[in-house]
């Protein structure tokens, strides 16, 4: 597997994947991306076909958000999703963010594990925040060391 910067060639395998995974909908999303933010999108391909994605971006001056991350449904449970999360985290960190946030629906248990065994912590919890009114639960994981965790491992 490789795991490289989408190209406009990608974006039909993308939609594909998009519409397997999600019931909302919105082909532009994915070129206004590309467009405005190249550095954060990713796909995996094997053998040249795309079976995943994940699309990220800097949401405040030290944040990132995780958008988009979804693979094909028959190539789950090889660690393609956990190795394009890791590969935005790092694309983040490299811009110097200190945090990543991203929403999940309550009823995603299989996403909800990937987050946390990442090391993401469910926050809070937003309301009929999808179309179809079912609640997301928003998540955010350091990215680098606390300040005053440094400060406090400094003065031991």
């Amino acid at each position: 597997m490789i795991i490289r910067q989408f190209e406009p060639y990608d974006f039909e395998d993308v939609l594909n994947i998009e519409m397997e995974a999600f019931t909302e909908h919105n082909p532009f999303v994915y070129m206004n991306f590309y467009e405005m933010n190249k550095d954060g999108f990713f796909v995996a391909s094997i053998n040249n076909r795309v079976v995943g994605f994940v699309i990220g971006y800097r949401s405040a001056v030290t944040e990132g958000r995780v958008f988009s991350l979804a693979v094909k449904e028959e190539y789950k449970g090889r660690r393609i999703g956990s190795q394009l999360m890791q590969t935005i985290l790092n694309a983040f960190q490299q811009q110097g963010l200190k945090s990543a946030t991203l929403e999940v629906r309550t009823s995603n248990h299989i996403a909800k594990k990937l987050y946390q065994d990442m090391g993401f912590i469910a926050c809070w919890v937003e309301h009929r925040y999808y179309s179809d009114g079912e609640n997301a639960i928003i998540m955010k994981k350091q990215l680098s060391p606390l300040c005053w965790v440094n400060s406090i491992q400094a003065s031991l």
